[in-house]
């Protein structure tokens, strides 16, 4: 590929498919991703922004100085905005890989180096380069880069970096922090604030049965 840069994105499908895996994973097992769902994010346009920057580098035709620093751009912006979202458990985790992808891309021309034995692994064809990242000549801080492969025929062969694991390790336990167990009672009383749950109980009549309400009437 003339310019590995210009299909570069963000992450791969197949690090896309597994954070969204790690982030099922409480469902899948009766639990409820309380704090990653109810997480309050700030500065939320960085996220847009670095989306933007992502479309930007992988449709437009840039001066070739001007793709490899977007590029690298794209991940400064998402490590800020999960710096500023620190207090959600993993968010910091996911800023390390974010952190580590973009290092071994600046130092590499804008591209993230490949391993050719992983990417042979892969069923990549490095003559004709792939979306994320492309085997490089000489790369700097090639353990950084796409050093492990999911194998074919697997679904979704790709490579991946030591980065990409910390963004799904940092996804999975966002996910699992804070999490409640999925029941039908639970979840009313979560949707009417704990009202079934603090709910006085009626008085009992001295035979013990409960008396009925002040609409319900004597029986």
């Amino acid at each position: 590929m003339d310019d590995p840069v210009a299909g570069a994105v963000f992450l791969t499908v197949l690090v896309v498919a597994a954070c969204l895996l790690a982030m099922a994973s409480p469902v899948i097992a009766g639990r409820w991703p309380a704090a990653l769902l109810l997480h309050r994010w700030r500065w939320s346009p960085l996220i847009w922004a670095t989306l933007l920057l992502q479309v930007v580098v992988v449709e437009v035709t840039l001066p070739g100085a001007l793709a490899p620093v977007l590029h690298v751009a794209t991940y400064a912006v998402a490590v800020v905005f999960l710096v500023v979202n620190r207090r959600l458990t993993g968010a910091l985790v996911v800023a390390a890989g974010a952190a580590t992808n973009g290092i071994a891309i600046a130092f590499n021309g804008g591209v993230l180096p490949a391993s050719a034995a992983a990417s042979a692994a892969a069923g990549i064809d490095p003559d004709t380069g792939f979306a994320n990242s492309a085997v490089v000549d000489n790369p700097v801080l090639p353990w950084l880069g796409d050093v492990f492969a999911w194998p074919e025929p697997l679904p979704l062969a790709n490579v991946f970096s030591v980065g990409d694991v910390l963004i799904t390790v940092g996804v999975l336990l966002a996910a699992w922090t804070g999490t409640r167990r999925l029941a039908r009672g639970a979840l009313r009383a979560e949707a009417t604030g704990g009202a079934l749950d603090n709910a006085p109980a009626a008085p009992k009549t001295p035979g013990g049965a409960r008396t009925e309400g002040s609409c319900g009437g004597d029986r």
